[in-house]
């Protein structure tokens, strides 16, 4: 059991299933017979909502009779949304379906048997061909599979105002960290006060995440979510020192600030960077601002950090068959093209032309066939909920307080309090 759930921190989570029978199966409805289906997620505007939208289009074509309800609960990363959800399970009242990173975050409603098993309708859609096998296999868990895999995204992106570069008499991306410090520079000394957009405790953590892999390498890196690497390594020390360095060039109001707000910043000129998923792209599309760059975070190489956003059934769904059309949707080739194109990501599913795409996605999904994969705690495929809130609490106390002993300290607590052993 241990085993198999630590290749599911290991490895992609896309956690590729789709349950149950075809839209249109004799599986009967909700009690009452209704034909809502309640999809409760945190895409609540911009690009995010966009895909959902691309996605909920296809559904009324795929699911003639069935009416989807949005429970969208808006907040960066889901943390809003999680909460809500949280305590909806405990009150045994689930939405029809609900939006969870692929991974490790997904054991937490494994072991609290609140989402069904679902594995047994793959062969029957064909998802096994659709899927890479090697995702399949590292989501699988005691030979079940819990969720539909909507996209992977990456995690270790930077984002750029390309004309604020410019004025800084920056041509090229950073090679290195030292590099990039040294591109804060110039970029403060043309009066920008804040070079890097930050937002809050997440965002944070994103970033940190990011310094790691290029301190530690994708390999040890990895390591410190299984329990390969001590987080007491002294490369987790110096990582927290050049995450500190990069805390000076950011906005001192971050504590506030959602991703979007981050971004914003970007946006109108008043920072040069920004370090964000590539939900970024779709969402500055949406918005009309066309001036941006990105890069892979500078040391991180051919590193990928990937995420997934995935659909479950609750156990207790008041409408299991409109759910199962959802879920059969979601991992349909149809269903990827419309949700990814809008929302910036890229589709789990091998069949995926990418000249369908925009040229973002074009070149992660190149990157995602030879890049070195490792996963994101921020966003639930390296660790539970609960380690990514003992995270997410000790980064918000290190914004404000920059020790660095206290902050590895913290981290060191978490990992023996949620690595599985």
């Amino acid at each position: 059991m241990r085993m198999s759930r630590r290749a599911v921190v290991a490895l992609v989570g896309v956690a590729a299933l789709l349950t149950a029978s075809a839209c249109g199966s004799d599986d009967d409805g909700g009690e009452g017979g209704s034909t809502k289906v309640e999809v409760f997620t945190w895409w609540a505007d911009g690009g995010e909502k966009a895909g959902l939208d691309g996605l909920v289009t296809q559904f009324g074509t795929d699911c003639a009779g069935q009416t989807f309800e949005n429970g969208a609960v808006a907040g960066g990363a889901g943390a809003n949304a999680k909460t809500v959800l949280a305590s909806r399970l405990q009150q045994n009242t689930p939405p029809d379906t609900f939006q969870a990173h692929a991974g490790a975050e997904l054991l937490d409603y494994i072991d609290a048997g609140q989402i069904e098993d679902i594995s047994a309708d793959y062969d029957s859609w064909g998802l096994k061909q659709a899927f890479p096998a090697g995702l399949i296999g590292n989501l699988t868990v005691d030979g079940k599979i819990y969720s539909v895999p909507a996209n992977i995204h990456r995690a270790n992106v930077v984002w750029t105002n390309k004309k604020v570069l410019a004025d800084a008499g920056i041509t090229e991306a950073p090679k290195d960290l030292a590099a990039f410090l040294a591109d804060l520079d110039k970029v403060k000394a043309k009066g920008i006060a804040t070079p890097l957009a930050l937002g809050k405790d997440w965002t944070q953590l994103m970033l940190f995440e990011s310094v790691l892999i290029t301190d530690l390498g994708p390999e040890k890196f990895t390591g410190l979510w299984n329990g390969t690497t001590d987080w007491n390594d002294p490369l987790v020390g110096k990582a927290i020192n050049d995450f500190k360095q990069l805390l000076t060039y950011a906005n001192t109001d971050r504590d506030a600030l959602d991703w979007t707000d981050a971004e914003k910043l970007v946006m109108d000129g008043k920072a040069g960077y920004q370090l964000m998923g590539d939900w970024e792209a779709a969402d500055l599309d949406a918005k009309g601002f066309k001036d941006y760059g990105w890069f892979t975070f500078p040391g991180n190489g051919t590193t990928f950090q990937w995420l997934a956003d995935s659909f479950v059934l609750p156990k207790g769904a008041p409408n299991v068959e409109g759910t199962k059309c959802w879920l059969k949707t979601v991992g349909s080739a149809a269903g990827q093209k419309a949700f990814n194109t809008r929302k910036g990501s890229i589709p789990a599913r091998t069949d995926a032309t990418p000249a369908d795409y925009p040229q973002y996605q074009q070149a992660a999904m190149a990157d995602w066939k030879s890049a070195t994969q490792v996963p994101s705690c921020a966003h639930g495929s390296a660790c539970s909920q609960g380690w990514q809130n003992a995270a997410n609490s000790a980064f918000g106390a290190f914004s404000t307080n920059q020790d660095v002993a206290a902050l590895q300290k913290a981290l060191v607590a978490a990992a023996g309090q949620f690595v599985k052993k």
